[in-house]
């Protein structure tokens, strides 16, 4: 049997092992190298990167270029209703979960979608969303509520002012919140961190999104203001606005009357008698 090999420095190496143990062994099935001639078995596989790791193209790892946005006048005139008047059309099904608030200023949102998912903590995509968005849009995106890293701050705001992107909506942090607030760029997320993010990948553009528990696609309209943010589906927005408009006459004269102390809350009684309420003296 041959002995156990050593380098010339006398001390075995890992290369060294394996071509002993592919001498001395015929069992086991070794790979030769084609370059070296030496046996590739064993270590090759241990400093190799696992397939699995791999980012794989298609679904997680897309962009969509192009969608259709919905009419600029008609997102206009949402600007004439408050985001729970919205909620309240849309029977309160449409509306984020309320940790995702601007947390940069007071300023009103209403815009189409161009949608982004990132790993929790990478913001490679959000990066690429700038080339993707067009002026006028807000990049909503998709971190899985991770409150890990931040995915955007100061440098992406900036380089988003100057492309005319109009907001972020992020289920998820941001950083860099002073000079965020310099930009004016307007931020709604659950909150700011330090830490930064990664710019690996893998991630989408422009494919549906859950942000704040609510599915937005590409071409919704965001509306956000102080009391949180409201997506419309883009394919619902003129018999929505319909709905809004009727109900903003219906509704003045009601709450002008209220103003005055001039209401009554008999409604509310013939509620209670219709669930037959127990009453107790």
């Amino acid at each position: 049997m041959k002995s156990k090999p050593e380098s010339e420095s006398g001390i075995q190496t890992i290369r060294d092992v394996i071509d002993h143990r592919a001498d001395t062994q015929p069992d086991i099935a070794f790979l030769i190298s084609p370059e070296t001639g030496r046996h590739m078995h064993t270590l090759d596989a241990a400093i190799s990167k696992p397939k699995s790791s791999e980012i794989n193209p298609g679904p997680g790892f897309r962009i969509k270029r192009n969608f259709t946005r919905p009419a600029p006048e008609n997102v206009a005139r949402l600007r004439d209703f408050p985001t729970p008047d919205i909620s309240d059309v849309m029977n309160r099904l449409y509306t984020m979960d309320p940790g995702i608030k601007n947390v940069v200023n007071q300023e009103r949102i209403f815009a189409p979608a161009c949608t982004v998912k990132v790993f929790p903590g990478d913001n490679l995509m959000v990066h690429k969303a700038l080339d993707v968005a067009q002026p006028g849009d807000v990049i909503v995106v998709d971190a899985g509520g991770s409150s890990l890293n931040g995915v955007l701050g100061d440098l992406i705001s900036t380089k988003a002012k100057h492309r005319g992107i109009v907001a972020f909506v992020i289920d998820g942090l941001m950083r860099d919140v002073d000079g965020v607030k310099e930009i004016e760029v307007p931020v709604f997320a659950r909150g700011v961190t330090p830490i930064g993010p990664l710019h690996r990948g893998p991630g989408e553009i422009n494919f549906s999104v859950c942000c704040g528990g609510i599915v937005v696609r590409p071409g919704d309209v965001i509306c956000g203001d102080a009391n949180g943010v409201v997506v419309v589906p883009q394919e619902f927005l003129e018999e929505l606005l319909t709905r809004l408009e009727k109900q903003k006459h219906t509704m003045r004269e009601y709450e002008q009357n209220v103003r005055r102390g001039k209401f009554s809350n008999q409604w509310v009684d013939d509620a209670l008698n219709q669930l037959n309420c127990f009453w107790v003296d």
